[in-house]
């Protein structure tokens, strides 16, 4: 094989076939001109000229994939400045250099150009079904329209979106595409096509479409309920499988690490409680303290030892906590030793312990949407506890009170005071930081209720902190 700069020989090291090349390929300026059949005896030179593909001893090639332009033997590596103008092209968008990158892209490149150019680009014209040829897209880059303007055109038809959900399905990867899809719902305005069974097929099952059917389910037709429910159903089974293990180890051992014993035996032996309660017997000739009294860690004993109450605000920006909280309740329920309760609120307040069982129907008894009146959530809370130095109250919530803000602080006193262990999250989600009332956040911490958002990777260690009576691991806010 020969390239465009005359060295001999094919992609692997071996002679076979000859390529040259002609000005835009990678390896070359250009395409692919002709492939055929060569001996090692039979050496081409780059200057002999392109060769006869309608010769009868090559097999047909279809130069019209872009995409093919060595043996898929041995790919070649592209080089970094293309590698980078490649890249640029599909952030920017435009045809045929009008975005400034002067890099013209085919086959696979082309086609992903055409599934952002319909979401982030400038027009309807640019949407699945605008056309299906290979060549470098067009529009006048992403994100480009006018004010006033909706950018991007998948239009208001079912399977056209169907047929682009499944198209970025193939050329991205799935934390890309759940963004990608998370930006169609919002820019294009495609919840109302949520409610259409072939449209939930399509889609790529995460929190964020969770949320939103949820929102939805009150003008679900009955022929998408069961479809939805299968899609709620994947991402809490896939929440489960990532969650519930860590989480029943950690609150198990915290467990067994609050209850305390006088008589452990050696390997439960809680040192550092030991020698706190032992310091006045320090012997300072002997640089030591005698252990009077040994403090070990309990074991695993039957009943009910924690009661746990998880106080959800339900309003639409705490969808993703919503998810979240009702697959850890369903977890913390399945645990001898914890009595959970699951309250939800906006306006008004909803138990839920009756759905623990599932997780799924706890989300479908949830409405999310409307105001927030924590006070009045609080209150309902504060009725349910029968043994305060054994609860602990979680409330998740943004803390836009729109109830009665002294109340809502004073209750949370009350319950501090009696020996509650009140944890205050403004989220539990991986969104990162959340949007939340600070003024109310540092009165809480103000009460000794520091609040802050926490990842559900994240959320064990602090139940298992709150069951043991620790300092709560605060995220670093810096």
């Amino acid at each position: 094989m020969t390239w465009p700069n005359g060295t001999p020989g094919t992609p692997n090291g071996t002679p076979g076939t000859g390529i040259t090349g002609a000005p835009g390929t990678p390896g070359g300026p250009g395409a692919i001109s002709a492939i055929r059949p060569q001996t090692p005896s039979q050496p081409r030179n780059a200057q002999d000229g392109p060769v006869d593909i309608t010769s009868a001893d090559i097999s047909p090639v279809d130069f019209t994939r872009a995409d093919i332009t060595r043996p898929e033997s041995s790919p070649a590596e592209p080089t970094p400045a293309g590698e980078r103008l490649r890249r640029w092209r599909l952030v920017l968008g435009g045809a045929d250099g009008s975005d400034g990158t002067g890099c013209r892209l085919g086959g696979t490149d082309a086609a992903m150009d055409r599934t952002l150019q319909a979401l982030y680009g400038g027009g309807p014209s640019h949407g699945p079904g605008a056309g299906s040829g290979s060549g470098s897209g067009s529009g006048s880059g992403r994100g480009r329209a006018g004010r006033g303007e909706r950018a991007g055109g998948l239009g208001a038809s079912a399977p056209q979106v169907a047929r682009w959900l499944g198209d970025i399905r193939t050329y991205f990867p799935s934390s890309v595409v759940q963004v990608m899809q998370r930006d169609a719902i919002e820019r294009l305005d495609l919840s109302a096509l949520l409610l259409e069974p072939e449209m939930l097929d399509a889609v790529e099952p995460d929190v964020h479409l969770v949320g939103t059917l949820l929102s939805l389910k009150a003008a679900m037709p009955e022929t998408s309920k069961e479809t939805a429910r299968m899609v709620v159903r994947k991402v809490v089974a896939e929440l489960e499988k990532r969650l519930a293990a860590r989480t029943r180890s950690a609150l198990t051992g915290a467990l067994d690490r609050s209850a305390r014993v006088h008589r452990p035996r050696h390997r439960d032996i809680d040192w550092d409680r030991t020698i706190r309660a032992n310091l006045k017997n320090y012997l300072p000739e002997h640089d030591t303290v005698v252990p009077e009294r040994l403090i070990g860690h309990g074991r695993a004993a039957r009943g009910v030892r924690k009661d746990v109450i998880l106080c959800i605000d339900q309003s639409g920006s705490m969808a993703p906590s919503v998810v979240h909280a009702s697959v850890f309740g369903a977890v913390l329920a399945s645990m001898r030793s914890l009595n959970t309760r699951l309250v939800v609120f906006d306006t008004s307040v909803v138990d839920l312990t009756e759905e623990l069982d599932d997780p799924v129907d706890v989300l479908f008894g949830t409405s999310l949407g409307g105001g927030t009146d924590i006070n009045r959530a609080l209150a309902y809370c504060q009725s349910q506890i029968s043994r305060p130095s054994e609860t602990i109250v979680v409330l998740i919530s943004d803390l836009y009170e729109g109830g009665i803000r002294d109340e809502m602080l004073k209750r949370v006193a009350q319950m501090k005071a009696a020996g509650v262990q009140f944890v205050a999250l403004l989220a539990l989600s991986d969104e990162g930081a959340p949007a939340y009332d600070r003024s109310h956040a540092s009165a809480l911490a103000a009460l000794g209720a520091p609040a802050f958002a926490c990842t559900p990777d994240h959320f064990p260690e602090v139940m298992a902190a709150a069951i043991e009576k620790r300092p709560l691991p605060v995220p670093d806010q810096g």
